[in-house]
């Protein structure tokens, strides 16, 4: 990774290293080498954020090989009293990777060196992998065996699997497959000791408490994931998808409510407005509708009885609901640009916008067409343009809002319209994520959620995994001084853009 020849001697000359800073850094040279430690401005700078616009300065970045080098960063951590905040690929949307500190800077561990997926076992229909694996990487190794890793979000081709366990992030086809912890069979944690933890075993079905179902989405506030033995499952034999506009975004959204109350659910459901199509076309050649007011995107696979069934199904539906025009992808080259479409929204808003922020909230299915009018209204109330993708089938919407930072006063408008797209959310019976985490940026909106009972039951049971508190400091859980806020904010206090 590189660093300089006395990895303290330029931040001390600043005056800016405690005591246990310089010897944490110390250390560290001895555990990760030169190649694996930053401690240089430009090298913490590219630390300071995840995919967010949420960022806050490093102490350094660590970037362990393996388990043992990871254990003995951690122990270095606990001497020297410095928190630690898990990293992988950035892709996060939420400043869970943001290393957020108060009197003291947390280390970031880069978990991008330990990349290996150690095994595919096709036999079990499962895989051992490490946590910088690339989730479109397993993906592929599974393919080779006639198997899968169900869970896809837009972000796979860079996205890591533990960042994927951190957040119990979901995809495409979470309508039938599920969220991460669906596919999780067991996880490797090291505790802030340096002690290896394996929490469940490697079969479909285990007895006694579900500690593993704990860890996926704790967004590293328990340790450091060093592996995990994943679910693969069979490729579907058939496959079908359609591709529907519609004249209205209302239109779009009941009959969304339509196909998944009829008698055959999709497998995925996705929906696009306007602006999201015309962004992407030029690009994709997917073959979107360009005077269409929104797209659904309806997959069905399986057998092909049942797919040819659900796909008659959907047809008559969406043409029910007023789709102006329906297309079935006619081959697999079909279908891949219709989706290559849907994931290449958020690297396409480089076209109309420096920046994007972008929310994950989810709302009860029979209230997508309410939520949809209101985040319309929101962005005419704050003059913002924002283009909505949505994991339909689900009710989690992807609200991308474009826009330049250098605009004078934008960025308050864009967290006016975040926080409205989260407390409309909530109004309407839904919940703050689908699948991006909490992070630091919804942290106080989790009093919203839960009450004080519930909440203090969370923090003894993160206690109770990290004593220390040196594990992700900040993230996710609201403090009760947090909770006494009467209106929570978007930009946190520790966070900045």
């Amino acid at each position: 990774m590189g660093a300089t020849t006395d990895p303290t001697q330029r931040m001390q000359e600043r005056g800016l290293l405690h005591a246990q800073e310089r010897g944490l850094l110390h250390a560290l040279e001895e555990i990760v080498g030169p190649q694996g430690l930053r401690t240089g401005a430009y090298g913490r700078a590219m630390y300071r954020r995840d995919a967010s616009f949420l960022n806050a300065e490093p102490l350094a970045v660590a970037a362990p090989r393996t388990v043992e080098e990871a254990a003995r960063v951690l122990r270095a951590c606990r001497d020297h009293g410095v928190p630690f905040t898990p990293r992988a690929a950035g892709t996060g949307l939420a400043g869970g990777a943001t290393p957020v500190g108060e009197d003291r800077r947390p280390l970031v561990i880069s978990m991008a060196r330990m990349d290996r997926i150690v095994e595919v076992d096709a036999a079990g229909r499962r895989a051992y992998v490490e946590p910088g694996a690339v989730n479109l990487r397993l993906g592929q190794a599974a393919a080779r065996h006639g198997l899968r890793f169900a869970p896809d979000p837009a972000s796979q081709i860079a996205a890591t699997l533990g960042g994927n366990i951190a957040t119990n992030a979901g995809g495409i086809h979470v309508l039938t497959y599920g969220v991460m912890s669906q596919h999780v069979l067991s996880v490797d944690v090291l505790d802030t000791d340096g002690v290896r933890h394996t929490l469940d075993g490697t079969l479909a079905e285990q007895g006694g408490l579900d500690v593993r179902g704990l860890t996926v989405g704790n967004e590293g506030t328990f340790g450091l994931v060093v592996g995990a033995w994943l679910r693969l499952l069979p490729v579907p034999p058939h496959t079908a998808t359609l591709l529907a506009g519609f004249p209205s975004l209302t239109a779009a959204a009941e009959a969304v409510s339509a196909i998944v109350t009829g008698s055959r659910l999709p497998d995925a459901i996705e929906l696009m407005d306007a602006r999201a199509i015309h962004l992407v076309e030029d690009y994709a050649q997917a073959g979107y509708p360009s005077d269409a007011a929104a797209v659904l995107l309806v997959e069905h696979e399986g057998l092909t009885h049942g797919v040819e069934a659900g796909v008659a199904e959907a047809e008559r539906l969406v043409r029910a609901h007023g789709a102006s025009t329906v297309t079935r992808a006619a081959d697999a080259a079909q279908r891949a640009r219709i989706w290559k479409g849907r994931k290449a929204v958020a690297g396409a808003i480089a076209k109309v916008a420096p920046d994007y922020y972008l929310q994950d909230v989810v709302v009860p299915r029979s209230r997508l067409a309410e939520m949809l009018a209101e985040v319309v209204a929101i962005g005419e109330r704050e003059d913002l343009t924002i283009l909505n993708v949505l994991h339909a089938g689900d009710g989690n919407l992807h609200p991308f809002v474009a826009f330049d930072r250098r605009e004078e006063g934008v960025l308050e408008r864009v967290h006016r319209a975040g926080a409205a797209m989260v407390t409309t959310a909530l109004s309407l019976g839904g919940s703050l994520t689908g699948e991006h985490g909490v992070g630091v940026e919804k942290r106080d909106f989790l009093c919203e959620v839960f009450g004080e009972d519930g909440l203090e039951v969370q923090r003894r049971v993160r206690r109770a995994m990290d004593p220390t508190g040196l594990a992700n400091p900040h993230k996710v859980l609201p403090t009760p001084a947090g909770c006494a806020e009467s209106a929570p904010s978007m930009v946190p206090t520790g966070a900045w853009v």
